[in-house]
């Protein structure tokens, strides 16, 4: 059976002898080069594009290296077309196959991986005999790679900022909102591997993860840097003690503060990890979401931990309860850039217009989330974006719309915060180079507290 991927501006025909057959890591190489091509073409998030194109990789040190290069591809994708722009005379067209893609693998090696030059070379000359198209331009890529190879330590001196990376449209919105410096900080972290968070049913799994190598944090999230061991191998996985979660999108559930008893409305909830903190702490929680197949991942993750919850599936802006509730978690669909060191496409993903239509959906969240709210409810509003017109220019228009709403007075007391996590205005915003105690790196989230009062 023949293995067709469609690529970047071409297709790579790979056989299933050939991904047995092949040597020296191409079989990774491929894989790596066909999931970047469905990322580009087809909008494909590299996971699942991954998921396609591994399954005939047996070695699981050859999986994770897929991985490893096309993650890092795309998280340098603007830094590593800066410097290949320095090697190419003219620019390449629709008829250069996958060459692309092929030099943003090979240049990913030679300059990140510190893959030896020969192997990194080598492999991609072998990507290119496998398409026509590509080919014809062998002899080009192999002269530019071999200079990268040659310039790497001059390259790596001379590096583009690492917010260079990012497509102009969200470079040019990270540099409003935050400023220069925390923009280029931000990008920085964004660079890097995600950690292994993990929320924890009760403390006394603490100390078996502790003394499995994670580490606590001030908010209480269980931390192993990466490498870290496969989820499952985890002491308390077979009990359902704890699920992961990052630290970050662990905190805005804890801004509803005690649950215990009341009714707690979880909008969007899937895949259900605010869910799970709320069962936890004692609330009686409704998971609501509009996909049956998301809820079922809630659904799991309950059965898994032995907590429970009510679950519908159901349209928001349908849905009407017989009874309001007496808090309410809006974790809204947004541009998700807050997650890009764990999801590195995202940025190549999305695009401006898609924002303008994520903060109209907000909107109307927001408004339906405050219809189902009893007198003297409390909403958190929450979005794993770094962008303030999703984040704190949505609560601000809600708060200027609704007079009978207020920020809730200091809901982030007693969770392990420095200043730097808090607002002007008290909100939460935490970026993805911020730090809990001596650990770096998390999400980039924004919540607000509000909380309904008298007309």
């Amino acid at each position: 059976m023949e293995r067709t991927a469609i690529g970047h501006t071409g297709a790579v025909g790979v056989s299933e002898a050939n991904l047995h057959t092949s040597s020296s890591g191409l079989e990774a190489r491929i894989a790596a080069v066909n999931a970047i091509g469905l990322v580009f073409s087809r909008g494909s998030f590299l996971e699942s594009a991954l998921d396609q194109f591994s399954d005939g990789i047996s070695e699981p040190r050859d999986r994770a290296f897929a991985h490893a290069l096309a993650a890092t591809a795309l998280r340098h994708k603007g830094q590593i077309e800066q410097v290949l722009e320095a090697f190419v005379e003219r620019p390449l067209g629709k008829t250069a196959g996958r060459t692309k893609d092929i030099l943003l693998c090979g240049a990913a090696q030679l300059l990140f991986l510190a893959t030896e030059p020969h192997a990194a070379i080598n492999t991609s000359l072998h990507l290119a005999d496998l398409d026509p198209a590509t080919k014809r331009h062998k002899g080009l890529i192999n002269a530019i790679l071999r200079r990268v190879s040659d310039n790497r330590d001059a390259i790596l001196k001379d590096l583009p900022p690492a917010i260079t990376s990012l497509p102009s449209w969200l470079q040019r919105k990270l540099r409003a909102d935050l400023g220069p410096q925390q923009a280029e900080a931000c990008a920085e972290a964004l660079l890097t591997r995600a950690s292994l968070d993990l929320s924890l049913k009760d403390d006394s799994f603490r100390q078996p993860l502790e003394e499995a190598g994670g580490a606590s944090l001030p908010t209480g999230t269980a931390r192993f840097l990466a490498p870290y061991p496969a989820v499952s191998s985890l002491p308390g996985y077979d009990r359902g003690g704890w699920w992961v979660q990052d630290a970050a999108a662990a905190l805005p559930a804890r801004m509803l503060g005690d649950v215990r008893g009341k009714t707690v409305l979880d909008m969007c909830a899937a895949p259900g990890g605010k869910t799970l903190q709320l069962a936890a702490a004692g609330a009686s929680v409704t998971a609501l979401d509009v996909s049956e197949s998301r809820l079922e991942l809630v659904h799991q993750n309950l059965a898994r931990t032995g907590l429970s919850a009510a679950s519908i599936a159901a349209d928001v802006m349908d849905f009407q309860p017989a009874d309001k509730f007496d808090a309410i978690l809006l974790d809204a669909p947004c541009s998700a850039t807050g997650t890009i060191r764990r999801h590195p496409e995202l940025p190549w993903l999305r695009h401006a217009d898609d924002i303008t239509q994520l903060v109209r959906l907000q909107r109307n969240l927001l408004r339906k989330a405050a219809s189902l709210l009893n007198p003297g409810g409390v909403l958190v509003y929450a979005v794993c974006s770094l962008l303030a017109e999703e984040g704190s220019k949505q609560v601000q228009a809600f708060l200027n719309e609704n007079r009978n709403f207020q920020r809730s007075p200091d809901p982030l007391t007693d969770m392990g915060l420095t200043p730097e996590f808090l607002t002007k205005k008290g909100d939460l915003r935490t970026l993805p180079h911020f730090s809990l105690g001596s650990h770096a790196g998390m999400d980039g989230f924004y919540a607000a507290c509000l909380v309904q009062v008298a007309d």
